[in-house]
């Protein structure tokens, strides 16, 4: 093996890419917008490696979803610690349903006064909380199903079903997801009630954290197994003897944990002033720019394992990423929120944020009847992209007067939700046995983590 390409050599150079962003981090050094977004930017793609080698090397020790599961809140860490601000600025400046009710919409955008702040803020969480969803799906999902048919050319990947017709090849996905894919669609379920409360309350927490944590203590009981295509520096380490093999995990987790942490929000905070200086509303970069760059190292570590031929992997951290967020994210912003505001409180949102919730339910509805028979074809992910795209669009062309609808901002989410739960449900209608199949694995697996026979055994590889 040359020098060179030795695994640890692999490991030191993806390292010195974050060298630059903890010089400015520690020496506290102040340089413009464009050097702060190449520098944490050039960081954040090293951390996404050390993430992707940790959470492969993990699979030696752990069962995969789990190692999936961590690699997923590492990823989007970032994310919750954005939302997070929002919350805690919004209970901190007394935003209550009540209170935000004596502002009009127009004088809680322009943050007339501290109150109309906070009031704003609250929608900032939930504005940033739906972006950071629908993009994952939009992009991340339908992205990584068009990358993993491409690189199916070079890297063979056994997933990829090449099919007559067209845009009709495409992955096929291992049926072990099948619990995620259910717990995402209970979570699903719920998250169309949300705006029907008026906030995100106690109950939302209790039920949608209550979920995530069922699930972790069910995937923690899975069985652990040993994947034939570990190469390069995961491999390596995985011949490592304990205790060194897991202290280098956990040293691979922690810095690139630390490192997309600290370096992901002022990523994105340079792009919302590059935007907004360029005349973009601070509310669309907020919603779309910010989230896009909090979610890149989650689409880098998934690209990672793609290249790599294991795209049932990459689909698992992105389902994985998309549950703790449907789940954790939504729960927490709302407890912080109560710290902040000093007493339990219900997390307010104006109608356009409820309607922001029900389009990301939606388009995670239509999302679920594609994987349920555990595939996704190329002309599904256009789909997928499609829909989403053309609904950003058409906001930021409303947003800044480009164009003229029949509609206001408000009824064009409600009309996109429509269409998705429209197409979502006829696919559900169309496969229905896949469905039935769905939930019996499901199930299976939450037997047989209880000890307990599974009803469909010819289903268990």
């Amino acid at each position: 093996m040359s020098r060179l390409r030795h695994p640890l050599v692999q490991v030191a150079v993806t390292v010195s890419l974050t060298v630059g962003w903890i010089y400015l981090f520690v020496t506290g050094t102040e340089v413009g917008n464009v050097t702060t977004v190449a520098v944490s930017g050039i960081a954040v793609l090293g951390a996404s490696f050390l993430l992707a080698w940790g959470a492969e090397t993990a699979e030696k020790d752990v069962p995969r979803s789990f190692a999936i599961a961590v690699l997923a809140v590492l990823a989007v860490a970032p994310e919750y610690a954005v939302d997070a601000l929002y919350a805690w600025n919004a209970g901190a400046g007394g935003a209550t349903t009540e209170a935000c009710q004596q502002f009009s919409p127009a004088e809680i955008e322009a943050g007339a006064t501290s109150l109309a702040r906070a009031c704003h803020d609250a929608n900032l969480a939930i504005a940033n909380m739906t972006g950071a969803n629908r993009i994952l799906i939009g992009i991340g999902w339908a992205g990584i199903a068009v990358f993993t048919v491409w690189r199916a050319a070079k890297t063979r990947d056994p997933a990829v079903q090449k099919r007559d017709g067209f845009l009709r090849d495409a992955v096929q996905l291992d049926t072990d997801i099948a619990t995620e894919i259910s717990f995402l669609f209970l979570a699903t379920m719920w998250a169309f009630l949300v705006p029907l409360g008026g906030g995100i309350g106690i109950f939302d927490t209790l039920f949608l954290v209550g979920l995530y944590v069922a699930y972790i203590g069910l995937v923690l009981k899975s069985d652990i197994e040993h994947s034939e295509h570990t190469v390069g520096v995961p491999k390596y380490f995985q011949e490592w003897s304990l205790p060194w093999r897991p202290l280098v995990v956990l040293a691979l987790f922690g810095y690139s944990g630390a490192m997309i942490f600290t370096a992901v929000e002022p990523f994105a905070h340079g792009l919302e002033e590059i935007g907004v200086a360029n005349g973009i509303p601070e509310f669309f970069m907020i919603q779309w720019v910010a989230p896009l760059a909090s979610e890149s190292p989650e689409l880098i570590v998934v690209a990672v394992l793609v290249n790599k031929a294991r795209s049932t992997a990459g689909f698992n951290a992105l389902i994985s990423s998309k549950l703790n967020q449907w789940t954790l994210l939504i729960g927490t912003i709302a407890v912080v929120y109560s710290i902040a505001l000093g007493g339990y409180g219900v997390l307010p949102f104006d109608a356009r944020q409820g309607a922001e919730i029900w389009i990301t339910a939606a388009q995670s509805f239509f999302a679920l009847a594609i994987l349920v028979n555990f595939e996704i074809s190329i002309r599904e992910a256009v789909a997928l992209f499609a829909l989403f795209i053309s609904q950003v669009i058409l906001e930021f062309a409303l947003i800044r007067d480009l164009v003229v609808l029949p509609i206001s901002s408000h009824d064009l989410l409600l009309a996109y939700t429509g269409m998705y739960l429209v197409i979502g449900m006829a696919l559900f209608v169309q496969r229905r046995e896949a469905l039935k199949h769905l939930f019996g694995l499901a199930g299976d697996a939450v037997r047989t983590a209880m000890g307990r026979e599974p009803i469909h055994p010819e289903n268990a590889d």
